[in-house]
This record gives C-alpha cells, sequence and structure tokens, in this order.
C-alpha cells in the first residue's frame, strides 16, 4: 500500500510523518524505516526505527528510489512500514514529470504486499496528476 502526505512547504507534512512513524513502531511487529534527506529526523524518531539518510545512497531519480525501496522490501520480509520525507527533493531529476513520479508509486504499490509505504509531497493536492492522487 502506498500513502501520500501532500502540502505544500511548512503545512505541517513532516510533524504528521513523525507522528505516523512513532504510531507504526508503537504498533508494528515487525520493523519500521524512515528514509531522509540529511538527519532531520534523527531527534525526534527512536533509535528502534531505522533511520536511512538517502543522500548516503545517490539516489536523484524514480527509477533509483523505485529500486532503493523495493530493495528494502525485498530484503526484509519483516518490514511492515516504509516512511519517506519529501519524496520530490530525493527524485530531483524526475520532480516536475508527475507522469514518471506517479509511475514511481504505482510500481512500488504492485509489490508492496504487506508493508505501507507512506510519503510526503511537497505540492498542492491541485496540483497533482489522478495517477497521484489516489494515493492520497
Amino acid at each position: 500500500m502506498v500513502k501520500l502526505i501532500p502540502g505544500r512547504k511548512g503545512s505541517g507534512k513532516t510533524k504528521l510523518l513523525i507522528e505516523a512513524i512513532r504510531g507504526a513502531k508503537d504498533e508494528s511487529k515487525g520493523n519500521v524505516v524512515a528514509i531522509q534527506l540529511g538527519n532531520s529526523l534523527n531527534s525526534h524518531i527512536k533509535h528502534d526505527v531505522r533511520l536511512i539518510n538517502i543522500e548516503d545512497y545517490e539516489i536523484a531519480g524514480c527509477h533509483s528510489m523505485r529500486g532503493f525501496i523495493t530493495g528494502i522490501m525485498a530484503s526484509d520480509y519483516d518490514c511492515t512500514h516504509i516512511f519517506v520525507d519529501g519524496i520530490l527533493r530525493i527524485v530531483r531529476n524526475d520532480r516536475d514529470d508527475m507522469d514518471k513520479v506517479g509511475g514511481m508509486l504505482d510500481k512500488i504499490h504492485k509489490i508492496s504486499g504487506n508493508t505501507v509505504v507512506t510519503l510526503t509531497f511537497s505540492t498542492d493536492i491541485g496540483e497533482l496528476t489522478e495517477s497521484i492522487k489516489r494515493y492520497i
């Protein structure tokens, strides 16, 4: 399953994401992963959540990000939740191609199984394509 938390910068997306991460960790009987640019979540998230600084992996587009997320799912059958803060900043090379971003979400959704993938999306809902809106 794929879920989006959309909104403009400063609208509280990261705060909602942090609350969702904490809730998932409290409820999950498996592993919870949080992907971020830098270390902005480190002081807000307990150490039992796997925090990944995506800058360490040189991800720049939808194709490589999809591979990164699905690789986590493939290697960790106990992973129940993956959270991504700032997906459009991470896929910076493809950020203006909403069809490409929507295709990435579709492919992740198809193989997600029991893993819930939640992403913050820095844009107004009105600017999203229908292929992306269905994940809100």
